[in-house]
């Protein structure tokens, strides 16, 4: 019967730190982290673990110390994105766990909770991404002119991108299609207004499409010595950039900049 129980446990907790890593990953969780919180967790349950984690995929192992309760199995992520909410909460969770001693329905409970917590509204998203846009041209020189268009072409770009990726377009594809249409829009404004002192406004339209998280997870990574996990998020920033460029080649191309 003790036998029976723990094995239930052990497997029970080892569903749950696979359903947490893959939250982690999908949301721009570094590894170091994902592999942190799932250590902390089982530590305070008395099991040790083993983890491997991919771009796509984590496979985990969890022993106790007479090796006599296994749990082994793998589990495939989804597509990334970002969502601090999730990485924070669970963050925060993984603490209470130790503290508090929580249970594994507690645990579960909880993920259930940040996972249905709701999202900002969708004009919100893109009147604030269109003001950091915005910002980023003032920074670079642009005047009140080159803001507002900028702050419209980064509005719509990150709306192109947004319908695309529930079209199911290819991730990077989605990318193209928001810088081009960002880019167009500047282009536009250089290419056919009063003057052609706006360069700002074409260079800076394309800024919020920047894969910041991929390239600082890629450099923390391979800081902390998985090189394998650095390299790919690495390479998968390079090509987002190579994307960002490629819009805004076609556009310069299309105005004959």
């Amino acid at each position: 019967m003790v036998n029976n129980q723990k094995s239930s446990e052990i497997k029970a907790l080892g569903s749950t730190l696979l359903e947490i890593g893959a939250l982690l990953m999908i949301s721009g969780a570094s590894t170091g982290r994902i592999r942190n919180t799932i250590n902390r967790i089982s530590n305070s349950f008395g099991y040790n673990t083993d983890l491997l984690i991919s771009q796509r995929t984590l496979m985990l192992t969890i022993y106790d110390d007479g090796n006599d309760y296994l749990f082994n199995n793998l589990k495939r992520t989804s597509p990334h994105g970002v969502n601090f909410t999730i990485v924070s909460g669970i963050s925060r969770m993984s603490w209470l766990v130790v503290e508090e001693k929580w249970s594994i329905k507690q645990i579960n409970e909880e993920l259930g909770r940040l996972t249905s917590l709701p999202h900002y509204p969708r004009w919100i998203i893109l009147s604030l991404v269109a003001l950091a846009g915005a910002s980023f041209c003032r920074l670079a020189g642009g005047g009140p002119v080159d803001m507002t268009v900028v702050f419209f072409a980064t509005f719509i770009g990150l709306f192109v991108r947004q319908e695309a990726t529930k079209l199911r377009f290819n991730p990077y594809m989605c990318v193209y299609f928001a810088a081009l249409t960002s880019s167009l829009i500047a282009g536009a404004f250089v290419k056919f207004g009063y003057d052609s002192t706006h360069e700002q406004a074409f260079a800076t339209s394309v800024l919020f499409l920047i894969p910041g998280v991929p390239l600082i997870n890629s450099f923390s990574d391979m800081i902390d010595g998985n090189l394998q996990n650095g390299i790919i998020r690495g390479l998968n920033g390079f090509i987002i950039s190579f994307s960002i460029a490629l819009g805004l080649l076609t556009s310069m191309f299309f105005y004959h900049f």
